[in-house]
Parts: structure tokens; C-alpha cells; sequence
């Protein structure tokens, strides 16, 4: 049986860590669009669109004639700390939905279909609340967060933009909407009306279990490698599960969070974040290939400078390496096997030092491939290096000290 827990407060409301590493990443790499996105012109232009927006495309629910809806709007704006006034708006018949239109010191939410009718006392203040937790994250800091926001939709609805840079628009939308689930839960005072609004917007049901429901998101989340195929919004399990682990203020929130919302490295699902992370690795295994001085040829370096003009081998000698996620085995055996190839005169040295390498990092078999296919190599003669790797290093190594002492 999942145990609810009680509610966390709004100092536990943070940006993700996934957020503010993109938003560092941007106003760091993108400084022309990002002054242009954070200028007051821009937030002008986009404030009047959205009004307009408002006033054509949906019905003003004032508080006279709706005081309990905007009775809790008020109680979900004081739980986050918002000031801004609160305009609240429902759209034409539709699935149940809300969402949220900013401007500086004004939100306006839209509710559409039957939320009025389904949603009771702390599920409609969740809702609301989600809502306005995107004004929070988009207000806080400078309003830094809208500028990433407004940055990546501009850019996922350009035909030019990179796959990275859509991967990141994806990846920092389901961050967002996690954010949002928090505000929440902090504006509804608890996690069963945060989880039973969920699923009754998933569903449009008018009765929920939110305890039964979590135990179901339990069991969905216990599958291996179990992560969000959503483009725009995570499951309602994975986002069900997200809430009760950061209500109960588990360690591992966070890192379940960007597991199931990222899934595992893989180089052909690269963000932006996820480039540097690759070419951090990258630089890594050459650097653990080429520490050895006798492997610092020429043609090597050579080599290295064409993945990286900067690259120095390493001082020191650098500790093993750990194992890569299976989504970059094939990518760096590939890596591996091009410098075993860059050097003819080392001879099966190179080969031996990658063959080390490719072991720890768990790419031994893809290496292995890449030197029988790719270099026609006779895998008897792999098999002798294999077995001589220890040896062909050490000898090696012997013919280099003797060389820098003649």
C-alpha cells in the first residue's frame, strides 16, 4: 500500500536542475537571441497578442459571478507567494484542460471543458495552482525561465533548428510541467488532490482514488528503464509517482525525475545539455588513451586536435574510466577504433590500450567489431593482441623510458 504524505511548503519549490543548467546554457551560447527574448519590446509585443488572444477566444469568469472558483485562486496564490492579479477565463466546449497566459504582473488562466463541474475544493486549487506555477518559475530570477521558454518554442517551430535544440524544447517543456505539478501540490495543501485532479483531467472522471491510482503509477514506474514518451507533458503515472516522492522528501526525487523525463544517454536523442555531456566523455577517452606517452605520436595528437583543436594529453596519470550509458558504446568503439587505425607505425599498441578502454567503458564487443569490419583485422591476430595486451604495453613503455634516457 503507497502511504500519502504531508504537503511540502513553497521554500521547497525550486527550479529543476535541468532547468537552470539549460538557462545558463543559453544566455551563455545564444546572447544575441536571448537580449533580444528578454527585451522589454519583446514582453510588450507578447503581452498585448495574448490579450487580444483572451478577449476573442474565450468567456471572463468574473468573481462576482464565480466566488468560490476565484476564492480558490486565492488561496493557491497566497500559498505560492504570487501577487499578481489573477484573471480567470473558460475556454469553448473541449477536454479538460487550464493553462496559463503570462504577462508581467498579470496571469490569466483558461480553463476549458467540464473542470468546473468535475474538480472539488483542493483539486481545482491544484489546478489553479499548477497554473500559477508557471507565472512563479516564469516571473522568478528576471523572468530568465520565460526567456528560455519563448527561446525554444521559437526554435522548435523553425524547419532550420537542430534536432538537439528540438530535443531540448521537448525535455525543458516536461521539466516545466514537473515544476508545475509541484506548485500544485504546494497550493492544494497535499498530494491526493494534486494526484486526483491528474487523473481526473486525464480521464474525465468525476470520482478518483489517489491513493489506489499512486499504487498503480508504483507498479507502471517498476518496469526497467521505464521513461516519458510525452512530448509536451509526462504520463500521469510518471508525474503521479515525481509528486509522492517529492512530497515524502526522497533523496532520489530529483534524480528519478530526470531519469524518467530524459531516459538513458543516447546519441541519438542528444539535447543540447546532452552534447556537452557527450563531448566531455569523448574528450575523456581520448585523454585515457593518449596519457601514456608512448601513445602521444604525432599522428595521434594529430588526431585528438581534429575532435578537439585545445586537446593536451594529461599531465598526470587520470584514474579508470567508469562505464558509459549503451547508447554511446557503438558511437566510441567507433572513436577507439580511429585512432588504432591513425597511427600505423605503433603497430598493435594502440589496439592493446584501446582494448583496455573499451573494457572498462563497457564497449568491448561493438570495439571488437569495428576492428574486424571497419579494419579488416583477422580475428585470430585480435585474439593475440587480447591476449598479449599486457605485455605489448609494458615492452612499450620499457622502449620509450629507454629512449628518453639516450
Amino acid at each position: 500500500m503507497v502511504e500519502t504524505t504531508p504537503a511540502v511548503s513553497l521554500e521547497d519549490l525550486a527550479p529543476l536542475p535541468y532547468q537552470r543548467a539549460l538557462a545558463a546554457w543559453l544566455e551563455a551560447n545564444e546572447p544575441e537571441v536571448w537580449r533580444w527574448a528578454a527585451s522589454a519590446e519583446a514582453r510588450e509585443e507578447h503581452a498585448a497578442a495574448v490579450r487580444a488572444e483572451l478577449l476573442r477566444n474565450s468567456y471572463r469568469l468574473d468573481a462576482a459571478a464565480h466566488p468560490e472558483l476565484h476564492s480558490h485562486a486565492q488561496v493557491a496564490a497566497q500559498r505560492l507567494g504570487i501577487t499578481a492579479s489573477v484573471t480567470l477565463y473558460q475556454a469553448g466546449d473541449g477536454a479538460m484542460n487550464a493553462s496559463i497566459h503570462f504577462m508581467p504582473g498579470e496571469a490569466h488562466i483558461v480553463l476549458s471543458g467540464p473542470l468546473l463541474e468535475r474538480l472539488q475544493g483542493a483539486e481545482m486549487q491544484a489546478v489553479l495552482g499548477h497554473e500559477l506555477a508557471h507565472y512563479l518559475l516564469w516571473e522568478r530570477d528576471g523572468g530568465k525561465y520565460h526567456v528560455v521558454d519563448r527561446l525554444l518554442n521559437a526554435t522548435a517551430a523553425d524547419p532550420r533548428a537542430d534536432a538537439s535544440h528540438l530535443q531540448a524544447a521537448r525535455r525543458y517543456a516536461l521539466y516545466t510541467e514537473a515544476f508545475a505539478d509541484r506548485g500544485g501540490c504546494v497550493a492544494c495543501g497535499a498530494l491526493e488532490p494534486a494526484v486526483s485532479a491528474l487523473v481526473k483531467v486525464q480521464t474525465g472522471l468525476s470520482q478518483v482514488n489517489a491513493a489506489s491510482y499512486l499504487q498503480q503509477a508504483e507498479e507502471i514506474c517498476a518496469a526497467p528503464d521505464m521513461h516519458t514518451r510525452g512530448a509536451s507533458h509526462p504520463e500521469v503515472f510518471v508525474r503521479a509517482r515525481a509528486l509522492r516522492l517529492w512530497t515524502g522528501r526522497e533523496p532520489e526525487a530529483d534524480e528519478w525525475l530526470a531519469g524518467a523525463l530524459e531516459g538513458p544517454l543516447d546519441l541519438g536523442t542528444l539535447d543540447i545539455l546532452g552534447q556537452q555531456r557527450v563531448g566531455a566523455i569523448t574528450r575523456a577517452t581520448i585523454a585515457q588513451l593518449l596519457q601514456r606517452p608512448f601513445l602521444q605520436s604525432e599522428p595521434l595528437l594529430a588526431h585528438a586536435r581534429r575532435f578537439f583543436p585545445d586537446f593536451k594529453p594529461p599531465a598526470s596519470d587520470m584514474p579508470p574510466p567508469e562505464a558509459v550509458p549503451a547508447g554511446l558504446h557503438d558511437y566510441l568503439a567507433s572513436v577507439l577504433v580511429d585512432f588504432v587505425a591513425a597511427d600505423p607505425e605503433l603497430d598493435d599498441v594502440t589496439l592493446a590500450a584501446a582494448l583496455g578502454i573499451a573494457e572498462a567503458l563497457g564497449c568491448a564487443g561493438p570495439l571488437d567489431q569495428r576492428v574486424v569490419k571497419d579494419m579488416r583485422f583477422p580475428k585470430r591476430n585480435l585474439t593475440r593482441v587480447k591476449r598479449e595486451a599486457a605485455a605489448l604495453l609494458d615492452k612499450a613503455q620499457s622502449q620509450h623510458q629507454q629512449t628518453a634516457t639516450t
